[in-house]
């Protein structure tokens, strides 16, 4: 996430827009503190509502794993995996760590 100051905004607008352009999240501050976030815009955002885009473009960047995807947007596993395989995003839902627990409790 890249950070602008609004004096910084106010002399090269060209900032932001290039950071949109680059679909960057914008943090925007006023003397140091948090004004305002900015994104780029995205059709997703229409048609999945502002958070359920964001999530699943933090999935996507790997930011996020499918569990955590899954809490976020209050929904199981399967149901998260369904909606991201309609929307044409791999999924991948392989836990080293369970795996390992269920081959101790078989031994």
């Amino acid at each position: 996430m890249q950070t602008i100051g609004i004096k910084d905004l106010q002399v090269n607008p060209a900032t932001l827009t290039k950071a949109l352009e680059a679909h960057e999240y914008t943090l925007i501050t006023k003397r140091s503190k948090p004004l305002g976030i900015a994104l780029a815009f995205d059709d997703k955002i229409v048609t999945q509502g502002l958070k359920t885009a964001l999530m699943i473009d933090a999935y996507e960047k790997s930011l996020l794993s499918l569990g955590q995807l899954s809490k976020a947007l209050d929904m199981s596993k399967r149901e998260t995996m369904k909606m991201l395989s309609l929307s044409g995003i791999d999924v991948i839902d392989y836990d080293f760590k369970d795996e390992l627990k269920d081959l101790d409790s078989f031994l």
